[in-house]
């Protein structure tokens, strides 16, 4: 069966990803201890050219989510969480509307619709303390948009990795009830890069998706 092609707005912010030195392959320890055979890294979005890739593809990740069978997503203000969120919230604003970010500033947030907007969801502490802080403003969390799924399992709590879990993403969507949107999941990243880049760092990634796929 043919790959279905990627939506234009995640080829061309995969090609400014690896362009811009922020998707990188090769063997990367993450704060988890797994080895990854990619690493992405949203702090490295300084450059105006990039910041201006990235917030087009949030507001095209979002705009395209409203196209979708899927409840429109409404909101109001777009959200950074301290630190990497802040520029990535107030670059998102030319594209989106008022900002804040932090703990707090920019725009107020009491009995606003809040899109949080950020770079991936890794054991999902951040986004929790975020929605804690938008509520604490008498904000209403309306989803979470970030830059990339890895589409990975938590980790165990016995720390055997061979067990089936969810993911981060699917317990905040369980937990808050919100949507959890992604510019970019794992499998977008192989299917755009296929015949790319090379066959073993294809493998590579294909081999730490299976072993490490969430269950949701």
């Amino acid at each position: 069966m043919a790959t279905p092609a990627l939506a234009l707005y995640k080829v061309d912010f995969l090609t400014a990803s690896i362009g811009g030195g922020i998707l990188k392959f090769g063997s990367f320890t993450l704060k988890s201890g797994r080895q990854s055979p990619y690493f992405f890294n949203a702090g490295d979005f300084y450059r105006a050219d990039l910041l201006r890739a990235i917030s087009t593809a949030y507001a095209k990740a979002i705009i395209a989510d409203q196209t979708s069978s899927q409840p429109s997503l409404d909101f109001d203000i777009v959200f950074g969480p301290a630190y990497k969120g802040i520029p990535l919230a107030s670059s998102t604003e030319g594209e989106e509307g008022p900002w804040g970010g932090g703990g707090i500033v920019g725009a107020p947030l009491n009995g606003k619709r809040v899109l949080i907007v950020d770079d991936v969801v890794t054991a999902g502490t951040a986004k929790r303390e975020a929605i804690g802080k938008i509520r604490d403003e008498g904000g209403i969390v309306a989803g979470i948009v970030v830059a990339l799924d890895r589409m990975e399992k938590l980790p165990s709590p016995d720390g055997d990795d061979s067990k089936a879990m969810p993911s981060a993403i699917g317990e905040i969507r369980k937990e808050y009830g919100i949507p959890v949107l992604a510019i970019l999941t794992l499998d977008d990243i192989i299917a755009g890069l296929k015949g790319k880049i090379s066959d073993e760092e294809i493998k590579s990634m294909e081999e730490y998706r299976q072993k490490y796929k969430a269950t949701d």
